[in-house]
């Protein structure tokens, strides 16, 4: 199996800590990736050197994780966590390790990781270490838990919602064990913070198969945030027909969950989730829009008063939950493209123009702007300076 070779820096990176005696090696997600062909972007790596020594060799590095032997080393290239081969137990809050040993043995080290694909190391010369059989489970598109499934997800609860998203991300099916214990501890879930919650959750929004996002609703995964489990829904599946935009297939969820009555409201679960304002204005808003146009003239006056954002997004709610096929999303964004005025920054006569002419500031001048937009909107044709002059002198 072709390994992705490492860039120089990781490259350099392992050899000093080799001439300092010290065993060092690409690990997690890097090695995974590097296997499976996938651009890697975060290289980690372990090493036998304790976080002191880590930070004595090299001249700019930061303490991240000392407590969990995580040193982060500043290169001109990028920066590199590296931390130090270690054993965990007593984890006490169902997602730190309440002790942690420092170790030099790298099988020891990998058997503290969550799945087997995760649970591999790279030398620098490009030789695999995989005691867990990763590389197989990668081969035949399998995620296992490292040892006991209900170990593992009762050490760290978010591995049991990182074991889904890999799974959307990856197109791979979770292995039976690992599933059941997913199953079996779902009531761990309330221990994860809502961000981290709403980082994995977004990640398999974002994916290629973003119906595992309703997997986790039926598992019961988001029993805090959405009062219904045992049920996915179809729906879900369309999101992967969407544009690669987290506001868009944030919007497009949320629609989803209020149109099935899965959540009563979109602003109660995105503000409980901890999204970011203005992502939450933006859906709250374009949910507001009940009843999608058809009508192009109509699909510019709401993009005049909600702006493009919200109104994807409104359409795009409109094509997924209509039960018969539409393409609202396509013909709005048609309409963006078409460069046809929808604001009033895109009349071409300002409010400057109407008082040369005579007219007093004011309300009034706002409503005369205002007119001229929605005669453009209907007439795209006579957004002109001579068209619209000659319409405001006429009245």
């Amino acid at each position: 199996m072709k390994i992705t070779a490492p860039p120089e820096h990781i490259v350099f990176l392992l050899n000093r800590l080799a001439s300092e005696g010290f065993d060092s090696f690409i690990v997690g997600g890097s090695v995974r990736d590097s296997v499976m062909g996938r651009p890697v972007r975060d290289w980690d790596l372990a090493t036998s050197a304790a976080p002191v020594d880590v930070a004595r060799i090299f001249p700019k590095t930061v303490l991240t994780g000392e407590r969990f032997g995580t040193v982060t080393v500043v290169l001109p290239e990028c920066s590199v966590e590296v931390t130090t081969f270690r054993t965990e137990s007593k984890y006490t809050d169902g997602r730190h390790p309440g002790e942690v040993e420092f170790i030099s043995n790298l099988d020891e080290d990998l058997g503290r990781r969550d799945f087997t694909m995760n649970a591999m190391a790279e030398s620098v010369d490009g030789e695999l270490f995989d005691p867990f059989g990763g590389i197989d489970d990668i081969t035949n598109g399998i995620i296992r838990c490292v040892g006991g499934p209900n170990t593992r997800f009762t050490e760290d609860a978010l591995r049991m919602f990182r074991a889904l998203r890999f799974s959307a991300e990856l197109g791979f099916g979770i292995e039976k064990e690992t599933l059941q214990a997913i199953y079996a501890n779902t009531a761990l879930a309330d221990r994860i913070s809502s961000e981290r919650v709403r980082v994995e959750l977004e990640k398999t929004l974002m994916s290629k198969r973003p119906e595992v996002a309703g997997e986790m609703i039926k598992i019961g995964l988001l029993g805090r945030f959405v009062a219904v489990s045992g049920k996915s829904h179809d729906d879900f599946k369309k999101i992967a027909s969407l544009p690669e935009d987290p506001v868009l297939r944030w919007c497009v969820f949320c629609g989803i969950l209020v149109s099935r009555q899965y959540i009563k409201s979109a602003s109660e679960l995105l503000h409980n989730i901890h999204l970011d304002g203005k992502t939450i204005k933006i859906c709250i808003n374009a949910l507001e829009v009940s009843e999608f146009p058809a009508d192009k003239t109509d699909i510019k006056r709401l993009l005049s008063k909600h702006g493009e954002t919200a109104v994807r997004c409104a359409a795009a709610v409109n094509d997924v939950i209509s039960p018969a096929p539409s393409a609202l999303l396509e013909l709005t964004d048609s309409i963006i493209r078409s460069g046809e005025c929808i604001t009033l920054g895109g009349l071409a006569v300002c409010g400057r123009d109407l008082l040369a002419l005579g007219h007093s500031p004011g309300r009034t001048l706002g409503e005369t702007l205002n007119s001229l937009l929605d005669h453009v909107i209907v007439n795209p044709g006579e957004n002109t300076r001579e068209a619209l002059l000659k319409l405001v002198k006429k009245h």
